[in-house]
């Protein structure tokens, strides 16, 4: 039988197997999840749901559990963590919707990238993308919102993203301006990313987001190439998106090979599509391409630290390498340089890391 995903990502952690079972899994793996759950261990199985961006799915099947059950006390638990978690998302998206109204009316296109991916869900940040001047977006933001710039890191500066501070909003509004990937080397998918975009309804509004393709080539770039874990979330969207809308695998396959990261999107759908299988039961429908492509799959993906861990040596080093190739074949001299910068700023963020406990200030 084969092995789908690693035994450090299935025993490691009793909250992991609990939240992905709600998350994932048929309703009697889910009620036996709930069935024993101490208040003790809720609280850890929510911190988990809000680290992976999947509160709202994983407390809605506790919700909807303990009601058939009657179990007043946690549906209660489920409940209120609902009601919090909703009042988040609702301010959250309204300035969302503002921020990006305010900068269309100013002459800047502009397109919410990541964070709405997640939906029901919201991530911890306010992600958008525009290729208008940095100083214009900086005014409209300053001026319309009162925002102020959170501190750049050297990734930011490299990857030409700008963080912001709204008073009376708890995230952060992070916008990516004209360039794309963890050192800003994707210029051209960058310069098609809105002609390539799609309009989606969330509640009363409407927005701008990428189309189903670049939605996972970003997904990819953010968790394969940069973060190197993957969260709850980016299984549960990509399972959504792969299941529920049409997905142009030809031309998927054509952009990310300019980009040189066909191998890291190849690789995340196969590991996608393994956890999937392991906590459902049934994998997710990949074409040939793709799991010929991929350089590994979920039995080599770990739990660590609240995520799952893609291992860096020499998984990611081979895919990180691959990119490079790619781009200097092209000719892309400027690009290619900016990505030989990656290895030096991971090992500064790691020295950062190991010396004050938090590598902000690099990464």
């Amino acid at each position: 039988m084969k092995k789908l995903i690693s035994n450090s990502a299935i025993n490691s952690s009793a909250e992991l197997a609990i939240l992905s079972n709600l998350v994932f899994a048929g309703h009697d793996r889910q009620v036996a999840a709930v069935d024993q759950l101490t208040r003790e261990q809720f609280q850890s199985v929510l911190e988990l749901a809000n680290l992976n961006h999947v509160v709202i799915r994983a407390m809605e099947a506790m919700r909807k559990i303990t009601a058939d059950q009657k179990d007043k006390e946690r549906y209660e638990w489920a409940a209120d963590a609902l009601q919090h978690e909703r009042v988040r998302i609702h301010r959250a998206t309204t300035f969302l919707r503002k921020i990006c109204s305010d900068l269309i009316d100013a002459g800047h296109d502009v397109m919410v990238i990541k964070s709405l991916d997640h939906w029901p869900d919201l991530g911890s940040d306010l992600d958008l993308y525009t290729d208008a001047n940095p100083a214009a977006v900086i005014d409209v933001m300053s001026r319309r919102f009162g925002a102020s710039l959170f501190e750049r890191s050297w990734g930011d500066r490299l990857a030409n993203k700008w963080n912001f501070v709204i008073p009376g909003l708890p995230e952060l509004v992070e916008i990516h301006m004209g360039r794309l990937g963890q050192t800003g080397e994707l210029i051209n998918f960058a310069n098609s990313l809105i002609a390539r975009s799609r309009v989606i309804q969330i509640g009363s509004g409407t927005f701008r987001v990428t189309c189903a393709e670049d939605r996972l080539m970003i997904c990819t770039l953010q968790r394969m190439y940069r973060h190197f874990f993957l969260r709850l979330c980016d299984i549960a969207d990509t399972v959504e998106l792969l299941e529920n809308d049409h997905v142009d695998f030809e031309d998927l396959q054509a952009m990310s090979e300019e980009s040189g990261i066909w191998e890291g999107v190849a690789t995340f759908l196969v590991i996608v599509s393994d956890f999937a299988e392991h906590w459902r039961g049934s994998e997710v429908s990949l074409p040939d391409s793709v799991r010929t492509a991929a350089r590994f799959g979920g039995d080599q993906i770990g739990f660590a630290r609240n995520f799952l861990r893609v291992p860096i040596m020499p998984h990611s080093v081979k895919l990180y390498a691959s990119e490079w190739v790619t781009l200097i074949s092209q000719g892309k001299i400027r690009n290619t340089a900016r990505l030989s910068l990656l290895p030096w700023l991971a090992t500064a963020a790691a020295v950062e890391q190991k010396i004050t406990g938090s590598d902000k200030g690099i990464w």
